[in-house]
């Protein structure tokens, strides 16, 4: 089953009210901002029992991310099946050990998300920090195409323009300011054509993992609890060959756990639930809406840091960019259902007088009639919703 399945067909509500697809992405915003924030915090140095000020290593937080989403995960499970270690057991052993070929299939996002991390490596090696930000985002329309051509996603012109939008908007985000691209621009000695070309392909394998992902969670009857923990044995054990890989220096001199405190922990704690969070959103939504949740984060995030904390200062280009990014979330979001409530006031319900200096006049809508069009839109067909209102409106 692909695009639009049984499950998209009688969308899952929370507490039977709300779009569990707008609940994760609310989540997901909220998360992604608040792991933002204390990520910052955290990045102040702490003083170790020797007196010396040390950060603790990114590395080793990342494997502890990973480890704590595996223990939520079987214990999630576990209270799926009613707090029965055995049952528990029944279930972890029948989709880790006697699931060769889920397990292969998980991994391949595993191993994809590797790769676009020594990628993304290679294209700052060899590009200026302002042509990777603005490149990079074309990971956004990547993901789009590779929506449709694999999971056969339909999206209307509107949204099409939306990620545009959104493209433009975050790419005008993630500029440098002026000093900083001057001061640093010329210092890049590396290979332009290798940077293009390993940016764009970090863009295809970002988009290709989110999509199969995507695919593998919504077209198997699978938990999404196991997947997760699926995801996680991977997500460790990658970790923990990058911690010793990258830092096993500092990590025999110092210990694993330098430098961590409680804001730390804090960091770790977000780190783990963003991963919980991203799955429910491919499951329940895509990853289309998860790029906008992304961007829609940036912007709340900087606010937040100019308002609360005040270490950043708002300039010309972010007011721009933000402003674009909101344009593009309203634009993707609120299409049918806005065009469904505000049907009087766009072309399609004028209704001209013939003659020449006519004034035109919109039709009525119902209140019924828009009930009808956001039930409608809830079900995800949108085409029937535009056939079933142009019929209406004739």
């Amino acid at each position: 089953m692909t695009g639009r399945g049984a499950d998209e067909a009688t969308p899952p509500k929370f507490l039977g009210r709300l779009p569990m697809k707008w609940v994760a992405f609310f989540l997901l915003v909220v998360q992604t901002v608040a792991a933002v924030l204390v990520l910052r915090v955290s990045r102040l140095p702490t003083k170790s029992d020797d007196g010396a000020s040390r950060q603790y290593l990114n590395t080793t937080a990342v494997t502890m991310a990973e480890l704590v989403k595996l223990v939520a995960g079987v214990l999630i499970v576990c209270g799926e099946n009613r707090w029965s270690i055995l049952a528990t057991g029944r279930v972890l052993n029948a989709a880790i050990c006697h699931s060769p070929i889920a397990m292969l299939q998980v991994g391949v996002p595993a191993v994809l998300y590797t790769l676009q991390n020594n990628l993304i490596f290679v294209a700052l090696s060899n590009l200026s920090g302002a042509v990777y930000q603005v490149t990079y985002q074309f990971k956004i329309l990547t993901t789009a195409v590779l929506s449709v051509l694999i999971l056969h996603k339909r999206l209307p012109l509107v949204k099409w323009v939306a990620l545009l939008i959104l493209t433009g908007g975050v790419a005008i985000i993630s500029l440098p300011s002026g000093d900083s691209t001057t001061s640093h621009g010329n210092l890049n000695q590396g290979n332009p054509v290798i940077g293009l070309i390993a940016v764009f392909s970090a863009c295809l394998t970002s988009g290709f993992a989110g999509v199969y992902l995507e695919k593998i969670l919504k077209e198997t009857p699978v938990s999404i609890w196991v997947r997760n923990i699926q995801l996680a044995l991977y997500g460790t054990v990658l970790a923990v060959l990058g911690a010793y890989w990258n830092d096993g220096d500092k990590i025999q001199q110092y210990g694993f756990f330098q430098g961590y405190n409680v804001i730390v922990w804090s960091a770790v704690l977000l780190q783990a639930l963003g991963g919980l969070i991203v799955a429910a959103v491919l499951k329940y939504a895509d990853n289309i809406l998860k790029c906008f949740g992304n961007a829609l984060s940036i912007v709340l995030s900087c606010f937040v840091s100019w308002w609360v904390i005040g270490d950043f200062v708002p300039s010309t280009s972010f007011s721009v960019g933000a402003a674009l990014v909101l344009t593009a979330t309203f634009l993707y979001t609120a299409e049918p259902v806005a065009v469904a409530q505000a049907w009087r006031n766009v072309a399609a319900c004028f209704e001209k007088y013939p003659g020449h200096g006519r004034t035109p006049h919109f039709s009525p809508v119902s209140t019924t009639d828009v009930d009808e069009a956001v039930e409608l839109s809830e079900t995800g067909d949108e085409d029937r919703l535009r056939g079933e209102w142009c019929d209406k409106r004739s």
